[in-house]
């Protein structure tokens, strides 16, 4: 899947369109749209490929799950095994053998942008497969397993709070 071909073709319809005014062309799709439409149709093509092959509609946690492992083949983020002299090294200082995967990171916002697509091609919220509390203990799994072979621990991000403005009204104000 080339990113330029997408682009070709994008750029060959607007010129197209230049030459027949009264023709509308819907805008282009934003980056977060297109990888989004990417995503959805990788996902239902993997889908058409199991034997036998899976319906959207049938589609359950089980398969998006064997979808994620399925994408592990094309990581680029090295993941240290326990056995590995580097287990726990952010920097490890040379190479081993240790698998490739998908990061996490990457793992979790596919599963966003699938989330959305799912309910946008007329999906249910209440059968959302992508929405799957396996779904999210998988995901937990994952980052926690990334971020102990690269010994970094995952701190959940705390929420600031916003102090509380004194209004200038009431600190002027003095009860007696």
């Amino acid at each position: 899947m080339s990113g330029s071909k997408g682009k070709d073709i994008a750029e060959g319809s607007s010129r197209a369109g230049e030459n027949a005014p009264d023709q509308q062309n819907p805008p282009p799709l934003s980056r977060y749209e297109s990888q989004k439409r990417r995503d959805w149709n990788t996902f239902g093509q993997y889908l058409r490929n199991q034997r036998p092959p899976v319906a959207l509609s049938q589609c359950n946690a089980n398969q998006v799950l064997d979808f994620l492992r399925y994408l592990d083949q094309f990581g680029k983020t090295k993941v240290h095994l326990q056995g590995c002299v580097f287990f726990g090294q952010p920097e490890p200082p040379g190479p081993c053998t240790c698998p490739l995967k998908q990061a996490w990171g990457s793992l979790d916002a596919l599963i966003g942008r699938l989330r959305a697509a799912y309910e946008e091609n007329g999906g249910l919220p209440e059968t959302n497969p992508f929405a799957s509390g396996a779904i999210r203990v998988y995901l937990r799994e994952v980052r926690d397993s990334q971020a102990k072979a690269r010994g970094i621990p995952y701190k959940k991000k705390k929420k600031k709070r916003n102090p509380t403005k004194a209004n200038d009204e009431s600190s002027s104000f003095h009860m007696q």
